[in-house]
């Protein structure tokens, strides 16, 4: 089993393509850097605003103290912290176990 959590953020009108380039050359580089499984992100396809990010962690335990010190970082406060949170208008987060191989169904390779 993996601990999964999902973030759905609406994002400011017409920042989608700014918002998706921090994403992908800065804050998912640093996600890596940091040890975080990145399963999956990107626009959803029901509303251009919106946009989804899904990582897995060994267990709900793990994943707080993961993400602590994640936004603790230097490397997230003095990156690219401002560019994304500055471009959202609201955010849900689920957290949920699921099976290690309907993580790997959810995988998206970049």
């Amino acid at each position: 089993m993996k601990t999964v959590e999902t973030q759905e953020h609406t994002r400011h009108k017409d920042t989608g393509a700014a918002f998706h380039a921090v994403m992908r050359e800065i804050s998912i580089p640093l996600h890596r850097r940091h040890e975080i499984d990145v399963v999956s992100f990107g626009n959803s396809l029901h509303d251009p605003d919106c946009y989804y990010l899904i990582r897995a962690f060994v267990s709900p335990k793990s994943m707080t103290t993961v993400l602590d010190a994640f936004y603790a970082s230097d490397d997230w406060r003095s990156g690219p912290r401002e560019d994304i949170i500055g471009n959202i208008e609201a955010s849900i987060k689920t957290v949920m176990n699921l099976p290690s191989e309907s993580v790997e169904g959810l995988r998206v390779q970049s």
